[in-house]
């Protein structure tokens, strides 16, 4: 039975529902009139369905397709403006006790590198990623309980927060580990982590035990309900995704916002973020085994579809895409994405080493931080390296009562181009200064608050001598 505020994951993410969302989609993929009134109902900017989103992207009519990628556009500068934040994910560890079929850290792999930073090492790759300008990561690591207990994550946040290099500092650890119990969610709110961010990596049940045949991962409702766990835990910024590749897309899209749904009934904050990485080559992993893959325009309609129905909720793009497909679903949807990233263990500090290949996945899109940053100001795109929502507590129903209150601009844009003026100022190419300088300087214009734009101009005069961290 579905029921979107139960706890229980076969109810709240119902196999028959989704199957009944894929049915009246697939009878309504040319009923124009139906297509053309969501379309309407979802200018409003209150999102929809997943039956409704499942509808729209089955829509057969080229005409309305390309209403859908323009709404789509339109509710993002909405909603986010032209702000994309930059992050970078860190992994600590690429020991793992399961068997998943898609990913090269599976038990099985007896060839590949094993590697475990220690928190001197962890120290290194974090001051090279301050080197780069990062100030926002994503904590990665296998499943592990006695090479990656939660006393080791916990341990590596704490070493995290205490780098301070030059002008470098992570201001904010997003953290994608394992499923786990709401005592271990607690503490990782304790230890101050922004976002949890847990994938699905399938909703359909049965194929999700089969690509985990073995270890604790296997347990599907264990890992499906283990959002619920972290919102008990205090966690009120969580991130869900799928990896697009292994089940049918349209299944998958319509569980992702079933579970959306569910985040929103019944604890009311949906999603942080949503994440959309598909399936990629890695190790021993080939990505051409998996039947399920979808090409680049099956990608962008679906980026185009989410952003519509969950206009509220921030979208990441990974390296695993290539700068063509990025620049193209930058547009319709995506807020954040990742920059100079590495996937290896260890792979900021003495980059790739020979006698240690042990990426989790081919990376795309391999262009340093700074070439990403001018890339985005040439397209129009500020790149954000704020976290202040994080540290001013404005996180859950608060983040998203200032998204829909339309003040994101006052609080927000302005705390984007502070923090792009540091990285300017202390780690960017003379091109790309120029070229933010400029940016900068027409970008604050759109500040609506006299004040606030008062305040943020002598910020960014401030940070010309030497001063850093303003927050709004």
């Amino acid at each position: 039975m579905y029921d979107v505020k139960s706890k229980k994951a076969e109810e709240f993410i119902s196999h028959d529902e989704i199957l009944k969302t894929l049915s009246y989609a697939e009878e309504n993929r040319e009923n124009r009139a139906l297509i053309e009134s969501i379309i309407e109902k979802a200018r409003l900017g209150n999102g929809l369905s997943h039956r409704e989103a499942a509808v729209l992207l089955d829509c057969k009519f080229e005409d309305l397709n390309e209403k859908i990628y323009k709404l789509a556009e339109e509710i993002k500068e909405r909603f986010y403006g032209n702000r994309i934040v930059m992050f970078a994910p860190l992994y600590l560890s690429n020991y793992c006790v399961n068997g998943c079929v898609y990913c090269p850290y599976h038990l099985q792999n007896k060839h590949i590198a094993r590697k475990k930073l220690t928190q001197e090492e962890i120290r290194r790759e974090v001051m090279a990623l301050q080197d780069m300008g990062h100030k926002r990561l994503a904590l990665e690591t296998g499943e592990d309980p006695i090479n990656s207990p939660i006393e080791y994550v916990l341990e590596s946040i704490k070493t995290i927060y205490d780098v301070k290099h030059k002008n470098g500092a992570i201001r904010r650890v997003n953290v994608n580990i394992a499923a786990t119990s709401v005592e271990n969610y607690r503490k990782l709110h304790e230890a101050g982590i922004g976002t949890y961010i847990l994938f699905q990596e399938t909703y359909h049940k049965e194929s999700y035990e089969m690509l985990h045949p073995t270890g604790p991962k296997h347990n599907y409702t264990y890992h499906t309900e283990a959002m619920d766990r972290a919102m008990e835990g205090g966690i009120d910024d969580v991130g869900i995704g799928v990896l697009f590749g292994l089940e049918r897309y349209r299944y998958e899209l319509t569980g992702l916002l079933m579970h959306a749904e569910h985040l929103e009934a019944a604890y009311g904050v949906g999603p942080h973020t949503i994440s959309v990485p598909r399936i990629r080559h890695a190790d021993d992993i080939d990505a051409e085994s998996f039947s399920n893959g979808i090409d680049d325009e099956t990608f962008a309609k679906i980026v185009a579809c989410i952003r519509i129905a969950v206009p509220y909720t921030g979208m990441i793009i990974s390296t695993r895409e290539s700068q063509a497909c990025r620049e193209k679903v930058l547009k319709l949807g995506v807020s954040q994405i990742s920059g100079g990233s590495r996937t290896s263990v260890g792979g900021y500090d003495k980059l790739e080493l020979e006698d240690h290949k042990s990426e989790q996945f081919d990376v795309s899109d391999k262009r340093s931080l700074d070439e990403i940053v001018h890339w985005l100001m040439e397209m129009g795109h500020v790149p954000s390296f704020c976290t202040a929502c994080y540290r001013e507590g404005r996180t859950g129903d608060r983040f998203m009562m200032l998204l829909k209150s339309g003040q994101i601009i006052n609080c927000c844009h302005p705390n984007a181009l502070i923090t792009l003026k540091e990285y300017l100022m202390d780690y960017a190419s003379e091109e790309t200064r120029a070229l933010g300088e400029k940016m900068i300087a027409k970008e604050l214009e759109k500040v609506t608050n006299p004040r606030v734009k008062e305040r943020a101009a002598q910020n960014l005069l401030d940070i010309n001598e030497g001063k850093r961290d303003f927050r709004f």
